[in-house]
């Protein structure tokens, strides 16, 4: 796919804001860069608005948002928003669907929705959830550090007579469980590489609990629980100045449509509700989500499943107060997660999601090793063989294993733009399928003596109804589609005609029938509206249809 950046490494805050600011200097017509919000480093969370200036504002067309790096160390998220950005502004003009894609719509990207975290998670060996802010730290146990300084915090091995691990006969650079018989040999505990701190007053060690706790996916306001409940969820819903500017922002774009969130890793696209089963949302819902995942599945290869149903493992004290929940359960807006990158899958060993029971620690063992294996193989910048170290508190320890950051977490850099152009196609055909008006006909009719009858016909040309969901209706959050008429004295009919919903294509009620294909029933997409008024011959009569997530279309006659 052409762009005008290369994909075959993760930008750093300086390289992806000039990167933005590239653009927005050179497609002052199709883009526009906002800082959403400053971040305690003094960042900017970036936001770039991307529309044809020309044929409308950005707010009279259906949109559609884009983000990633919610959590700091999932930075291919933020890379495939970057290349979709990319790919748009350099292929207008040249690409028929991005040049209609962006003359009819307006898409909303935040590419890095924390800085700060990412920043640290680039520029450092340490890994974190979402941000490098302390939170109700914790002392005593084994802190990650990288200390024999080669940039890579790794695992550690300490020989221990009380160690639940032992080498692997077959290949001592892995390691398999100690059995029940297992009473002599070699044994070990297994942590990351790190410095013991204070203990708590035993001899069992552990790993510390993070100092940078905070997990912005648990921190918005649909389904929020304290720490108590989900750690890292923060002190109230929106506590954190990132997550409130997306809230914030979307709530004053009301053309927003659809959402696909970038996240890592699995290669998942997770659909909600993620607070309870998928049947007890609107049929209808779930059959259109289930649609556009399946387009994920086709572009990316990955599996769709209910974030409910099949990703949360506990559904009694089920994670929540994320964004996707956010969007769908409390405005109705469909939204994705998409995880990106499945090194279980290129080791030839991936997690079952479906059949959860499967996995006992033997398999992951499993997949681990063959993760391990893939890595030496396949990225060996990113491994390193045990190596003998003198730790200060342990005696002679081993450190080795992959690179957790650009192998299981994020791929490898020769991966990643087939990551980015997956994702890429996904997203265009995503954002297709929002709701789009259209003034189907207009038609006037001399009654006599400067009186005429006008009747439009106004109808939604896309896959989405104009409401988006069924959900949205529950809320009632949806608006309706308002007709206007301007150019002559009204004697019948209003100014602005209020026709509710508008159907898209996805409820058209399809199938078979003794052996052939058939509509059973169209979907109600097209409503008419009929006008009595008095002109001049020669007057011209203007009807627009509005809605805020199905933009607007204008049609004219003259009397």
């Amino acid at each position: 796919m052409k762009t005008t950046f290369q994909y075959d490494h993760y930008y750093k805050y300086d390289e992806l804001k000039n990167c933005l600011e590239y653009f927005a200097k050179q497609y002052p017509q199709l883009c526009e860069l906002e800082s959403n919000c400053v971040t305690e480093m003094g960042l900017n969370q970036y936001v770039m608005t991307l529309t044809n200036k020309d044929t409308g504002a950005a707010l009279e067309k259906p949109g559609w948002y884009l983000d990633g790096n919610i959590h700091a160390g999932e930075v291919t998220a933020s890379m495939t928003a970057m290349h979709t950005i990319d790919y748009l502004l350099t292929n207008y003009g040249s690409d028929a669907e991005v040049t209609k894609l962006l003359d009819q719509m307006t898409i909303y990207v935040i590419p890095r929705v924390t800085p700060d975290g990412a920043e640290t998670y680039l520029s450092t060996p340490y890994t974190l959830r979402s941000v490098n802010r302390e939170y109700l730290p914790e002392k005593g146990g084994i802190k990650e550090e990288d200390i024999d300084q080669d940039g890579v915090i790794r695992m550690m091995r300490i020989p221990s007579e009380y160690g639940a691990w032992k080498k692997d006969p077959k290949d001592p650079s892995l390691m398999t469980f100690r059995t029940p018989s297992d009473t002599e040999g070699e044994f070990y505990d297994i942590y990351p590489e790190g410095y013991l701190e204070e203990y708590d007053g035993d001899e069992n060690l552990k790993r510390k609990k993070a100092d940078w706790g905070l997990d912005f996916n648990r921190n918005f306001p649909y389904g929020w629980f304290p720490d108590a409940r989900q750690g890292g969820a923060g002190k109230y819903p929106l506590s954190n100045p990132e997550t409130k500017a997306i809230v914030d922002f979307v709530l004053a774009h009301p053309n927003i449509g659809g959402a696909a969130i970038g996240h890592t890793s699995g290669g998942m696209i997770l659909y909600p509700p993620g607070t309870k089963p998928s049947s007890q949302s609107p049929a209808d819902d779930i059959k259109t989500l289930k649609a556009i995942a399946a387009m994920g599945e086709e572009e990316l290869g990955y599996v769709k499943m209910n974030i409910f149903d099949s990703f949360m493992k506990d559904q009694v004290n089920y994670d929540s107060g994320a964004l996707d929940d956010w969007f769908y359960q409390s405005q109705g807006i469909p939204a994705y997660t998409m995880e990106f990158w499945n090194i279980g899958e290129k080791a030839g060993c991936p997690y079952n999601w479906f059949e959860p029971d499967k996995e006992t620690p033997e398999k992951a063992l499993e997949r681990f090793n063959a993760c391990m294996k893939w890595v030496k193989e396949n990225a060996p910048q990113y491994f390193s063989d045990w190596q003998e170290y003198d730790h200060p508190a342990f005696g002679k320890v081993e450190l080795g294993g992959f690179n957790y950051k650009f192998t299981h977490q994020n791929p490898p850099e020769n991966l990643l733009v087939k990551e980015c152009e997956n994702d890429t196609r996904f997203n265009i055909r995503f954002a297709k399928a929002m709701p789009k008006l259209k003034i189907d006909s207009l038609v006037k009719e001399d009654i006599g003596n400067g009186v005429y009858r006008i009747t439009a016909v106004v109808g939604n040309t896309g896959y989405l109804p104009t409401n988006l969901s069924d959900e949205a209706v529950k809320l009632k959050v949806s608006k309706p589609v308002a007709v206007n008429i301007k150019g002559a004295e009204l004697i019948s009919g209003k100014e602005c005609e209020e026709i509710g919903n508008l159907s898209g294509y996805s409820r058209t009620v399809t199938g078979s029938f003794y052996g052939n294909i058939t509509t059973f029933a169209n979907a109600n997409a097209k409503k008419k509206v009929v006008w009595v008024v008095k002109g001049n011959s020669g007057d011209a009569v203007t009807v627009t249809a509005c809605q805020e997530k199905a933009g607007k279309a204008c049609a004219e006659v003259v009397l």
